[in-house]
């Protein structure tokens, strides 16, 4: 029974570790919805020049926040290396408009309510939940159907994984993806 047991959890964890993609695999296609309800699809974006593809937990929390605000704030140097930023988090479309309006976002942020673009990316996904904050004097409550763990990709105009960072620091991400463009410039 133990070798059994044993047997299963090593299939579970080869399994797990098959879906996770890494450096120089072709990244998958992916479509949602973004902060204004409009359908996006990766096909096309990708070919354009970089596809950054940032995974957070939950909009409007502390790291989000600061991670986001970096992405924003570095807009005009990521566009130098012409790359295009997208955020995606569990949270429905409602919630992604209230963090892109609150914080001044000039990126897209893509709902992901039901994981199926982390789990493509091999990302962890766990429970969602709900937050409440305050937004110009009210309280808005932001939902978010699963939640996922930190992690960077950028996609190559090739559709080739260039990147991926599993170890994401929230506020330093955006410098983090701007030190491996600039690297990448070099070569």
């Amino acid at each position: 029974m133990k070798n059994a047991f044993i047997l299963l959890m090593t299939l579970v964890a080869l399994v797990a570790w098959a879906g996770e993609l890494g450096v120089g695999d072709k990244a998958p296609e992916f479509q949602a919805k973004t902060d204004d309800g409009e359908p996006w699809a990766s096909e096309n974006h990708v070919g354009d020049g970089y596809l950054v593809v940032y995974f957070y937990p939950a909009a409007m929390t502390g790291g989000c926040t600061k991670q986001a605000c970096s992405f924003r704030d570095d807009q005009p140097k990521l566009d130098e290396y012409n790359a295009t930023v997208v955020g995606v988090s569990g949270d429905d479309v409602e919630g992604l408009k209230v963090f892109k309006r609150v914080h001044n976002l000039n990126f897209t942020l893509l709902s992901d309510k039901d994981g199926d673009i982390a789990k493509k990316f091999g990302v962890p996904v766990r429970k969602g939940g709900s937050i409440e904050r305050e937004v110009d004097g009210k309280t808005v409550t932001l939902n978010r159907g699963v939640t996922t763990s930190r992690w960077t990709f950028i996609i190559d105009p090739n559709g080739k994984i260039v990147y991926k960072d599993t170890d994401v620091q929230a506020a330093e991400d955006s410098q983090t993806v701007l030190g491996f463009l600039k690297s990448q410039k070099k070569s």
